[in-house]
């Protein structure tokens, strides 16, 4: 029994398969098969070709530079600074425009002739020299003050827990203050009577001031403009172009602004861009965020040139929802340094709030190529093949007379076979019936 299993294994072997065509007369299998051949093609057609045009080689390797150039001037009165005119050198930090990262400080906090000296921790208590006056408040045997605001500004030091004290061991001489902004001397200041009271540190005093103006100082920057030149290149095509209007027109760019209409205008106004992003400058202004400026270069080169056009996106990037979060906004310090006639050092320390602006640039071009072509068409054949293959499927497993089919689409031959060979031949016009009397 094993011997014959076995021979009969082996012989197969040497068997030939060849394919046998029979013509269903099946009305149902026969719409579901042109419904599949329908839905292969339109596909191929219609989302290969036409949408995702499959018969163009694609470069995604686009190479881009940006250059950024804002106007504007602003002005303000403060008490730290009086009148001041503040233009571009003063807003735009770092200084160097060209960059396609560029911050607008719209609001700051100033804390004026800063100097290396020991003073509080928290509170606006300054230095005083030996010949300097003293004023209301109570005085310190190391020369300082402390008048009632500054009092008031003592009992707010939970602002830095590190820096609180009952007593001068709890001001380790030589220890940082956590999130504060000096060394501490091992000595704790307290108000008369007070039990509680803040670490004195060698820092730079007075110490940072924590109110911030309400209203943006440089509110006004919402009219300013920047210029966004973008120049791409698609390297497997050699193909350049610029988002700016090629005219010898000199005035064009110095009074054409970005629209629909000026579509290779590359001049924002910091306040459309804020409005097209889905924010308010005004608010963004008090405490700062991050706006991003996308430049999108889908180009079909099987056209003319000035069919491919840039497309300009905007967006909020920082998390707006978290406005009255502790995390909230964009800002940063930075300090300006003088020194005087007696060769004292001091700075200007500026907290600022502002907008960042990130200009990002993608991009994709597109020409026809015999290559992709064939391989889609391809595919789509091949796809074809696959439709054919599930309704024999249904023909042959999933309908009613599937037996009936089967028996007659795998049929086995054998040239021994008188029967076989003398048999009638199918010739697609009999019916189940006829086919089944055969």
């Amino acid at each position: 029994m094993g011997q014959v299993a076995w021979k009969a294994l082996f012989l197969s072997l040497f068997d030939y398969k060849t394919e046998k065509y029979v013509i269903a007369k099946n009305k149902k299998v026969g719409v579901l098969y042109r419904v599949v051949q329908l839905s292969i093609l339109a596909y191929l057609v219609g989302w290969v070709f036409v949408v995702k045009k499959g018969y163009q080689d694609t470069d995604t390797s686009l190479q881009s530079s940006v250059i950024t150039k804002l106007k504007g001037v602003a002005f303000t009165n403060t008490s730290e600074l009086g009148e001041r005119i503040w233009d571009v050198a003063d807003y735009v930090i770092p200084p160097q425009q060209g960059e396609s990262v560029f911050f607008v400080m719209t609001n700051l906090i100033v804390t004026p002739n800063q100097r290396q000296a020991m003073c509080p921790e928290v509170g606006r208590t300054e230095p005083l020299d030996p010949q300097t006056p003293a004023k209301p408040g109570i005085r310190t045997d190391r020369g300082y003050f402390w008048s009632n605001k500054e009092r008031k500004d003592e009992r707010q030091s939970a602002n830095i827990p590190d820096a609180l004290c009952a007593k001068d061991t709890d001001c380790l001489e030589g220890e940082a203050v956590v999130a504060g902004n000096g060394v501490k001397t091992g000595r704790c200041l307290k108000d008369k009577g007070s039990t509680r009271g803040t670490c004195e540190i060698l820092a730079w005093c007075p110490v940072e001031k924590r109110s911030k103006p309400k209203k943006p100082l440089l509110g006004s920057a919402e009219n300013f403009t920047v210029y966004i030149k973008n120049s791409i290149r698609f390297p497997k095509f050699k193909f350049s172009k610029m988002n700016v209007l090629a005219t010898d027109n000199e005035s064009y760019l110095k009074t054409c602004r970005y629209s629909q209409e000026h579509p290779y205008c590359p001049i924002f106004v910091l306040g459309n861009i804020v409005r097209w992003a889905g924010g308010n400058f005004q608010e963004m202004a008090s405490e700062g965020g991050v706006i991003g400026i996308q430049i999108e270069w889908n180009c079909d080169l099987d056209k003319a040139p000035s069919e491919c056009n840039p497309h300009y996106s905007f967006s909020r990037l920082d998390n707006k929802s978290a406005e009255t979060s502790i995390s909230s906004g964009y800002n940063f310090r930075f300090a300006k340094y003088y020194r005087d006639a007696e060769g004292v050092d001091y700075r200007t320390l500026i907290k600022a709030y502002g907008i960042r602006f990130d200009v990002m640039v993608n991009g994709k071009a597109g020409k026809f190529n015999i290559i992709p072509t064939i391989i889609n068409i391809s595919s789509g054949l091949a796809l074809m093949g696959a439709g054919a293959f599930f309704c024999d499927l249904v023909l042959l497993y999933l309908i009613k007379k599937s037996n009936f089919y089967r028996g007659k689409k795998y049929e086995e031959v054998k040239s021994s076979s008188r029967k076989s060979l003398s048999s009638p031949t199918l010739n697609g016009n009999q019916s189940p019936e006829q086919l089944g009397e055969l």
